[in-house]
């Protein structure tokens, strides 16, 4: 008995060193599907914030988009009744240029004038000056041209009609004769 009794303690000693290397095994196996997990949750982390700052980004670009649409639209609108306005301009303009008996209607005239030629300031209208000035087609439109010794080359030396300008943007080009072209 005593002799299966040593190959059962040396069998015993097997089972016990291949059983720790198997809880070794097991615990090393363990351990990586821990860490792929958190290397998992570490990705799927970092994936979540970027979709988060690419939404960020993507709501930022919207709003300054939709705010510029906003401005371009108002400036748009502004110009065009600005535009259907300065008939009108004209019109009182050449009333003024009359000569009337009437002194109460001639100061009627230029009270409503005066108002008008603010309420386009206050809009951020600005007459485009051109007589005396050198000719600049991005800002006067040429209609004619005359020799004339007063002005020097290419200088407008009569305007027809004035231009206006909103801010840097021509809403009417002033229409000008130019001097010794």
């Amino acid at each position: 008995m005593d002799g299966k009794e040593v190959p059962v303690s040396e069998q015993e000693k097997i089972l016990a060193e291949e059983a720790a290397e198997a809880a070794e095994s097991t615990a090393e196996q363990d351990t990586p599907p821990e860490l792929s997990e958190v290397e998992q949750l570490k990705e799927e982390l970092a994936n979540m914030n970027e979709n988060y700052l690419r939404q960020v980004a993507e709501f930022d670009n919207f709003r300054k988009r939709t705010a510029k649409e906003k401005q371009d639209t108002y400036s748009y609108a502004l110009m065009k009744c600005i535009t259907e306005f300065l008939p009108v301009m004209d019109n009182f303009e050449r009333a003024l240029a009359c000569e009337t008996q009437d002194t109460e209607y001639q100061k009627g005239i230029e009270m409503i004038y005066t108002q008008l030629t603010e309420m386009l300031k206050k809009l951020g209208v600005s007459e485009i000056e051109a007589e005396g000035k050198p000719f600049d087609p991005i800002l006067h439109n040429a209609v004619s041209q005359k020799e004339d010794d007063n002005f020097g080359e290419n200088v407008v030396c009569q305007v027809f009609q004035k231009g206006y300008q909103l801010g840097d943007k021509v809403i009417r080009h002033a229409m000008v004769v130019v001097a010794n072209p």
